[in-house]
Order: structure tokens, then sequence, then C-alpha cells
């Protein structure tokens, strides 16, 4: 799968948020200290950021920014790594088509890695935009971008693609039923937690979830 089979499976802005928001704080209970999902609210004045990083060089960062949603990711083993090429250099038709409200996000010193922009994915959606959209890039039967599983867990957002993930990187049986509540944003309870991570301070998490927009239960009923 490419970017062009993506696009399609991407929810819409809203539910795309709900979901960032969700992978952050489900893995900071399962493991605080090396969480592959962050998110950090307000990043910029009125923007928000979610990213990836599984600690082998790839990643992916979408910013929600009033004006639309910029997503883009790095595979670096997959045929479009710009480092395919000295100097690197974009897959063609990468950028091409990038609105200029959110073009900036492309030259961002956050994303820029020893001067470049080093990324195989990109997508974006303006606001008021009815579809996702992208670089008329073109790729070969057997070439890839990473967009297939860079974006699995975004694009499928379900409790078992979760849990399939969490299981493989955190080596450990999660609680399938903890991730279905998180994922669905139910009030967190000390229960949720502990379910999770026996082992997680549940005073830090109600400040993270609270941080994310989650309700956390009431002290009596924990």
């Amino acid at each position: 799968m490419t970017v062009h089979a993506l696009l399609p499976l991407l929810p819409t802005p809203d539910v795309l948020l709900a979901r960032c928001r969700a992978l952050a704080l489900l893995d900071s209970i399962l493991d605080a200290e090396a969480p592959m999902h962050a998110f950090v609210s307000n990043w910029r004045d009125g923007v928000h950021l979610a990213c990836m990083e599984n600690g082998s060089g790839d990643q992916y960062a979408v910013v929600f920014d009033p004006a639309g949603v910029f997503l883009y990711g790095f595979d670096h083993e997959c045929d479009a790594t710009p480092w395919r090429e000295s100097p690197r250099a974009h897959w063609p038709g990468l950028l091409e088509g990038l609105p200029s409200s959110l073009a900036h996000y492309a030259a961002a010193p956050e994303f820029d890695f020893d001067g470049f922009f080093d990324a195989t994915v990109c997508a974006w959606r303006e606001k008021d935009a009815e579809a996702w959209g992208c670089g008329p890039v073109e790729f070969a039967a057997d070439e890839s971008d990473g967009a297939d599983w860079l974006f699995e867990l975004l694009a499928d957002g379900s409790a078992d693609a979760y849990v399939s993930f969490a299981e493989d990187y955190f080596e450990r049986r999660i609680d399938r039923d903890a991730v279905a509540a998180v994922l669905v944003q139910a009030p967190l309870s000390r229960q949720m937690v502990s379910s999770l991570s026996p082992a997680a301070d549940f005073t830090t998490v109600a400040g993270q979830a609270r941080a994310l927009g989650y309700t956390v239960q009431d002290q009596a009923t924990l």
C-alpha cells in the first residue's frame, strides 16, 4: 500500500485527532519511559502535534492546524527514501500541490534532519475539504513509500489493531477491553489504568489524560 491506498482509509480530521490522542495515552500507560506515540497539545499557538518514532529511524508526524491537517511519514528502508541518491531528494511529486496554508510545515525546523525534510509519505487536508490529498507520486507494483505500516493504526482505529501492535512492541498481554475504552474516550478510571499496567502511577496518568481532553472518573468512583 502506498499513499494512494492510504488516503481513502484515513478518517476525518476530528476522528484522526481523537485516535492520535488515544494512542499517546495508551502508550504512556504501558511504558511511560519509552512510548512510541506522543501528542503535544498547543505545540504551536492553536496547533497540535501527534508523532511516532519507533527507535529504528522511522517516524511520522501529524499537524493539526486551524487551516487543516498536514501528515508525513518516513520509512528509512522503503523505495521512496530520500537517501536513495546523493544529494538527498524527495520522491518525484511528493510535495507537489501542498496547499500554501500548510506548506510551511515541510520546512519546520522540528522536521529537519541534517538540513533536509526526510519524508517518504505526505498527505494533507485543508479545512472544509471533503477528502485527503497528496502529490502526484507514482509507484511501480513492487515499490513502497511505507504508508502501509506507518499509518496502519491511525487508518484502522480498532482495539484489535492496537492490541496486536502493543503485544508485539511491549512484549506482554494487553487488556483489549481497557484499550477499547480509551479509544472511545470513556472516562478514565483507576481500574482501566491498572488493567493496562499495574505499575503505572494513576495520578500521573490522570494528569496526562486530562491534558489530552479525557475525563477522569471522580475520586469517589475510582
